[in-house]
């Protein structure tokens, strides 16, 4: 999926933990968490070093339609966690949970987004210190998914 593999690159900021969500965080948890919580998964892709945790159909995880765990095949350590909500989520539900537009000329340094388009003209909301980028549906009201990542290092 082409918004997933761009939302990879999203995400580069200070090193920092990404936000938590239903308690697994990535950078610290591990894939042995993810199933201990969440049970075996539907589906598993290994791909490029990584281990791919899909929880759809039968086994979504409640409020999903589908999650996708990443997890680093070598340290075992969550690194992104894909969430496509089941219920329409709308832009006044995000931002009371997660925080506001930053403030015109300056950048994600708090709890707020600063809007963006991908190559593709998808529009979406990046929460840099939270390492959460908000993806939304074409229709510019409801969440597409949610993508919780370890913010990655700038670079020098």
């Amino acid at each position: 999926m082409r918004l997933l593999a761009f939302a990879a690159t999203l995400l580069i900021a200070s090193a920092a933990l990404a936000r938590a969500w239903n308690g697994i965080e990535p950078g610290a948890s591990h894939r042995e968490d993810v199933v201990k919580k969440f049970g075996e998964p539907s589906k598993t892709v290994h791909l490029e070093g990584k281990e791919i945790l899909a929880y759809v159909g039968p086994q979504a995880i409640k409020g999903t339609t589908e999650t996708q765990f990443r997890i680093d095949s070598a340290n075992k350590l969550v690194e992104r966690i894909d969430v496509f909500p089941g219920p329409t989520v709308d832009k006044d539900a995000v931002e009371s949970t997660y925080g506001p537009q930053c403030p015109s000329g300056t950048t994600a340094a708090g709890a707020c987004y600063v809007k963006k388009l991908t190559d593709d003209f998808q529009t979406y909301f990046l929460y840099a210190k939270l390492g959460l980028a908000v993806f939304w549906n074409e229709d510019g009201k409801s969440v597409h998914s949610f993508v919780f990542q370890v913010q990655k290092a700038a670079p020098r």
